[in-house]
């Protein structure tokens, strides 16, 4: 397959991520469906940090088996260490990007002062929204680890054209647009239950950082496949959602209405694993 149907099939299975954005611009949603978009969006998360975690662990998984049979230790080290510093890299910079931003804060804070806010004071919640249980800043954190995520899908789509696997990569597309289309809703959901609506060009952002990496990974993916390469993208996403997980999780459970928060679980993993079915049931 050429680079050229290659790039369509990455932009096909990355574009699908935009359908779920505008459900961030409802306005002053109840209450009630603030809580169960919040918790929806934790469980579609939940079942992506499975659902990468499993990926992740393919390689690695097949090593040991090789290992037990009289391979070589070499491939269960490296896998180990990629794995390991992967998951490490995505959880703990994202902390650190936290702490950042609660100094950048504090910064703001000294210079304008505690009264009525100010021009610059608006500009610099703009840029960096100051606080992990902010709305704009945890779909942020949402877009960038989905977007990790998206990106080894995209080299899989890459290395399957590649490879004259047009079958499979055709599949892949299809199964990983349907997951992309309930990502986006995973994305806006944290701005619809905080009754923030988002501006067009914003959501379009969350777009581009959340999906846009399917088309980048399948352009790499069709000049080289690369296992390691891979499983250091999908720990690295896995990470980076499992730390917006554990935000949106102290977020929902504020809210105080336990029934809604499972009810709003269920749906969100029930959607994942639902998607994933189609995708199992065509063959891949």
């Amino acid at each position: 397959m050429s680079l050229s149907s290659t790039l369509l099939l990455g932009l096909i299975a990355g574009v699908t991520i935009l359908l779920g954005l505008p459900l961030g611009r409802l306005r002053s949603p109840a209450p009630g469906l603030r809580v169960l978009l919040n918790a929806t969006a934790v469980g579609v998360l939940v079942f992506l940090l499975w659902d990468v975690l499993s990926a992740a662990w393919e390689p690695l998984d097949a090593a040991l088996s090789a290992l037990s049979q009289g391979g070589s230790a070499a491939p269960v080290a490296g896998y180990s260490a990629l794995f390991v510093v992967g998951l490490a890299a995505g959880l703990l910079s994202l902390v650190g990007y936290e702490s950042w931003l609660q100094r950048r804060r504090t910064v703001t804070v000294r210079r304008f002062g505690p009264g009525a806010m100010t021009a610059g004071e608006l500009n610099a919640s703009d840029i960096a929204p100051a606080g992990a249980s902010s709305a704009r800043q945890l779909a942020f954190l949402i877009a960038m680890g989905i977007g990790l995520h998206n990106f080894a899908e995209g080299l899989a789509i890459g290395q399957s054209a590649a490879s004259g696997k047009i079958a499979l990569a055709t599949l892949l597309v299809v199964g990983f647009a349907l997951h992309n289309a309930t990502e986006g809703f995973g994305i806006v959901a944290p701005l619809a239950a905080g009754g923030e609506r988002p501006s067009w060009g914003f959501l379009g952002l969350l777009g581009l950082i959340g999906g846009g990496p399917t088309f980048v990974g399948a352009a790499l993916g069709h000049g080289f496949a690369s296992e390691p390469v891979s499983v250091a993208f999908l720990t690295l996403a896995a990470g980076s959602i499992l730390y917006v997980v554990v935000q949106l999780i102290a977020l929902a459970t504020r809210a105080a209405r336990p029934r809604l928060l499972a009810f709003g679980l269920l749906l969100g993993l029930l959607a994942g694993f639902a998607t994933d079915a189609v995708v199992t049931a065509a063959g891949i």
